[in-house]
């Protein structure tokens, strides 16, 4: 096919931005080129790009429409997402054949693998770029599928998912370029001539790679699979949570675009939208075609993947109990600003949120005196309801519970122990149906065992345990105890004492876990920065990768050498 956008015409766009990702991944400092803020966007803004009046237009079109993706194997349409906000979506996506499907997609993985390294980046850096352009209209398709409130919707589903997916690229780039193309060999043979060949070293991607998507982040935590993957020259079948397909949809419809654009098959991108109850990720998980699998979701069915799907490379996030000791601090007012924060932030709907905050029964040193158990549950609880009490600002920041699984796990926490926050309903004026609940914090005891289910099992939503221990060295035992059975993605601390600091430090390195230490500004636990942060470590239960280093994209591919005789 005749190819509309050059290798050459691509590289001078994109070239700086994949330098840039390049040096930003060696150096770990901060950057981005996707704006966080709204008004960067549309008139004034990037060029190209959305306002936020067309791209709520944009929204707004495509809901109770068909979404035709143009892909072989379609038998059918399926849909039924309804927003957590209340209205019903709508959106029709096609169902798919997969024994057509499958070999369909394989077709232009010749011609995508010749392509190189360096082209398959560029061809990425413009399916970024266009979706860039279009974050007002992704940012409301992750709000209505995810319950995120906007403004977290367009920035997390927007800016800081496209800086995932290119910080992908970027890793993806530097591994298969470690090598060289081609050599040159000549080994002297003392008086006879030298031993000589030429050789030449492709990178092979190892065949279809599955994302199987998940309801809460669908584009974070789906665009680092999908973009490693296609960067290494695999096929992607993107298999959307049933829940949350439109903004894996026009992921897969922007991204088909570009590559017939430039010259390649669409079909090395292709959406497979399930019917209700179908469960086809089991299904395709274990089909020979599939040789990669991204997956965020339960741990139950990681497992599973993990266990069954032997012909594939598995990348799986799953769940883990995320445990904060508080030791001591010199920001008594920030400590309890920022973890307030935290627990709320999205109704604690996110893999990073701190759950269980380990606390010394007999109460720990402030800047402000010291500070019992009781003291630091209560005063925990008020910097809650001073964060939220207003209705307006709990909305920005709670959004809506996602589904109702999420409210039955936070109306039976209240039945664990003794509650020092309860949980209370806020309205959304603008979405009456929403369900908007803040935490419930409830206090336990780390010495009982009937507590120890409770706290050592995730409770995956906006619910948090203070847990009482004997001291500091105990609630340290307990962390590593935590991430070596359960998993961690977070760990957090908060102590004056280098010991404690050293003692926790050393759990997690142990354990592998990603640590901060003292947080009482605007970073929180539960946030990560791409080319700066590693999202969970790959090495404890919660996580069998980091979201992103090498080895998240080097399996991806295989180094296929060509030696001809010189």
């Amino acid at each position: 096919m005749a190819a509309e956008l050059s290798p050459h015409l691509l590289s001078e766009k994109h070239r700086p931005t994949l330098d840039q990702a390049l040096d930003a991944i060696r150096t770990r400092a901060y950057w981005s080129p996707h704006p966080e803020h709204p008004k960067a966007y549309g008139e004034g803004g990037a060029p190209g790009s959305l306002s936020a009046a067309d791209g709520k237009a944009a929204f707004d079109a495509v809901l109770h429409t068909r979404l035709d993706l143009g892909q072989p194997g379609t038998d059918g349409w399926t849909g039924g997402e309804i927003s957590p906000y209340g209205p019903e979506l709508g959106v029709e996506y096609p169902h798919a054949d997969l024994d057509v499907l499958l070999p369909a997609m394989r077709t232009g993985m010749a011609a995508w693998r010749e392509a190189g390294p360096e082209t398959r980046a560029m061809v990425c850096l413009e399916i970024l770029a266009r979706i860039s352009g279009r974050t007002h209209e992704f940012g409301h398709a992750v709000m209505h599928t995810s319950g995120q409130a906007f403004m977290m919707a367009f920035q997390a589903g927007g800016p800081h998912a496209q800086d995932r997916g290119l910080e992908a690229v970027a890793y993806a780039y530097e591994e298969q370029t470690r090598t060289p193309r081609t050599a040159d060999w000549s080994k002297p043979q003392g008086k006879r001539d030298p031993l000589q060949l030429h050789k030449t070293y492709i990178a092979a991607g190892r065949g279809i790679s599955l994302l199987i998507g998940c309801n809460t982040f669908p584009t974070w935590n789906g665009y680092p699979g999908l973009f490693a993957s296609l960067a290494t020259g695999n096929p992607v079948l993107v298999k959307p949570h049933p829940r949350a397909v439109l903004p894996l949809a026009l992921t897969v419809q922007v991204a088909r675009e570009v590559l017939s654009e430039t010259g390649f098959d669409p079909n090395l991108v292709c959406l497979a939208a399930e019917r209700p109850g179908e469960g086809i990720a089991k299904t395709l998980a274990v089909r020979p075609e599939i040789r990669i699998i991204d997956y965020t979701g339960s741990t139950a069915f990681g497992d599973w993947l993990e266990g069954n799907a032997r012909q594939a490379q598995v990348y799986t996030e799953k769940a883990g109990v995320n445990t904060v000791v508080i030791d001591s601090t010199d920001d008594y007012r920030g400590m309890l600003a920022n973890l307030a924060f935290s627990l709320s932030l999205y109704s604690g709907q996110m893999c990073t949120t701190p759950q269980n905050l380990l606390i010394p029964r007999d109460g720990i040193t402030t800047d402000a005196g010291d500070k019992s158990y009781d003291d630091v549950v209560s005063d925990m609880a008020a910097a809650v309801i001073g964060l939220l009490g207003d209705d307006a600002r709990a909305n920005a920041l709670l959004g809506a519970l996602v589904n109702p699984d999420v409210k039955a796990r936070l109306e039976a926490a209240a039945g664990l122990g003794e509650v020092a926050l309860a949980s209370r309903e806020v309205a959304n004026p603008e979405f009456p149906d929403a369900v908007v609940r803040t935490p419930v914090v409830v206090k336990l005891d780390g010495a009982k065992p009937d507590d120890e289910a409770a706290y050592l099992s995730e409770c995956f939503g906006p619910v948090a345990f203070a847990v009482a221990v004997d001291s500091t060295a105990d609630a340290v035992e307990l962390l590593r105890r935590t991430i070596r059975d359960k998993g961690a993605m977070t760990v957090g601390a908060y102590t004056t004492s280098p010991e404690v600091e050293r003692a926790v430090e050393d759990v997690c390195l142990d354990e592998s876990a990603q640590l901060s230490l003292n947080l009482t500004g605007g970073v929180y636990v539960n946030q990560t920065a791409a080319f700066s942060d590693f999202h969970g470590s790959g090495g404890n239960p919660a996580a069998n990768a980091a979201l992103c280093d090498g080895a998240f994209v080097s399996n991806r591919f295989r180094m296929v050498e060509v030696r001809r005789q010189a």
